[in-house]
């Protein structure tokens, strides 16, 4: 019985998607390693300035104006858009002052009605070749382009999934730093862990273009519905109708096209963020169903998984108490009250739960601060912690799904003004 309940746990805790994929990853690597890859000349992908970026913002005067520079330092100043979703602060002035196209869309439709919106406004499909999809609190690195173009040299690729990785802009406070260390420990683990292999050729099965910073080519998104009704984000649906009209690969590298975004820094936002993207999910899965494919028979094990997984790591707090109890009163206890303990004990041994738990999570993180060069810090320890949680916003997320649908309309996270040292240069 010990061995199972290590299993159950451990495999609650890394995931049989994460072990499938990570496998991929590294076939992937082994396969790459052996290709011989002919030199690329600039006429074998898009240039720069037939990229157009987009950024949907709702109230984001703090950030929008590092947004749009970090844009200008890819693109042409023209081919740079902000559609203001109702903002009700200095967005659009400041959008402008940067040197963007800012349009004040009111009332506002949400993010996904307001790319939309932005995409006609602005007539992008006919005038570029590629979008760059842009969130206002991201900043694409000086190299997003030249690392992400390249890929597009695949002619069945119709988009590139950005790769997120927390701002270099720490937040202050104890709490943001946790949050934000733990936000890019999800990022480096699913990226490099389940993107990565998705993302092989033989594979296609890429689960999520991230709104925050990635390329799509226009000539497919009049296919795309964009702005599809009840759901709270778009880049969950937005991917899967890539998948379910056959539009063409998704390509994904960690080290290329590569954006920082600004993590929330309070609990309350992180909570609304989680759950919020955890709400699109469970939406979209609902909205498409299941079909034929491999991506469509990922999805599946992928969103049984979750649930299962978030039931235990729910649970996994409150057993680890009670096994504890049982384990220091079955000894003292009489009669029949210690029987019942004892059993207790025996069913739910607690050093391999915490085994199977604390410890396999301390491996990923392990892992993610390898991979990041980060240096490891004892409250780092806590990050179970934060899968509970995540566990519980998941589970909610699901119920909320199968209830009233969402109208895409938003709230941003309390923003942190740029520092600083890390604002363009004038």
């Amino acid at each position: 019985m010990t061995p199972a309940v290590v299993v159950l746990v451990a495999v609650c805790t890394i995931g049989v998607s994460t072990l499938v994929w990570g496998v991929a990853a590294i076939c992937r690597l082994f396969v790459e390693a052996r290709e011989e890859h002919g030199l690329l000349v600039p006429s074998m992908y898009y240039r720069p300035d037939e990229v157009a970026v987009l950024i949907a913002a709702h109230n984001e005067e703090l950030v929008i104006a590092d947004a749009v520079a970090a844009a200008r330092r890819l693109v042409p100043a023209r081919n740079v858009f902000v559609v203001s979703d109702g903002s009700r602060d200095a967005t659009v002035e400041r959008a402008r002052a940067g040197g963007a196209t800012a349009w004040d869309l009111t009332p506002n439709r949400g993010k996904a009605g307001a790319i939309r919106a932005g995409l006609e406004r602005f007539g992008i499909p006919s005038r570029f070749p590629l979008l760059l999809l842009l969130d206002a609190d991201s900043r694409p690195r000086p190299d997003y382009l030249r690392t992400a173009l390249p890929l597009f040299t695949d002619d069945g690729v119709v988009a590139v999934a950005g790769r997120a990785t927390t701002a270099a802009d720490a937040p202050t406070t104890g709490m943001g730093r946790f949050l934000t260390a733990y936000r890019e420990r999800t990022y480096v683990c699913t990226q490099y862990l389940h993107k990565f292999g998705q993302a092989a050729r033989g594979a296609d099965a890429v689960a999520i273009v991230p709104g925050f910073a990635s390329l799509y080519r226009t000539d497919v998104l009049d296919r795309i519905d964009i702005d599809a009704p009840g759901l709270s984000i778009e880049d969950f649906n937005m991917t899967f109708e890539v998948h379910a009209k056959r539009l063409g690969r998704i390509a994904f590298h960690p080290e290329c096209a590569i954006a920082e975004t600004q993590d929330p820094a309070v609990f309350r936002d992180y909570t609304a963020q989680v759950r919020r993207w955890s709400l699109g999910f469970w939406q979209t899965v609902r909205r498409h169903g299941v079909r034929p494919g491999l991506f469509w028979a990922a999805v599946s094990v992928f969103a049984l998984e979750t649930a299962v997984s978030s039931l235990v790591l729910a649970a996994i707090l409150p057993v680890i108490v009670a096994a504890a109890a049982a384990a220091l009163l079955g000894p003292v206890l009489p009669g029949t009250a210690g029987e019942v303990t004892g059993a207790v004990s025996a069913a739910l041994p607690v050093g391999p739960i915490v085994l199977g738990f604390f410890v396999v999570d301390a491996v990923m993180t392990a892992f993610a601060c390898a991979i990041s060069r980060a240096r490891p810090r004892i409250w780092m320890l806590l990050f179970p912690l934060m899968r509970v949680w995540d566990a519980v916003l998941c589970l909610r997320a699901l119920g909320a799904a199968l209830g009233r649908p969402s109208d895409g309309r938003w709230r941003s996270p309390d923003r942190r003004a740029v520092a600083p040292a890390l604002q363009p240069a004038a």
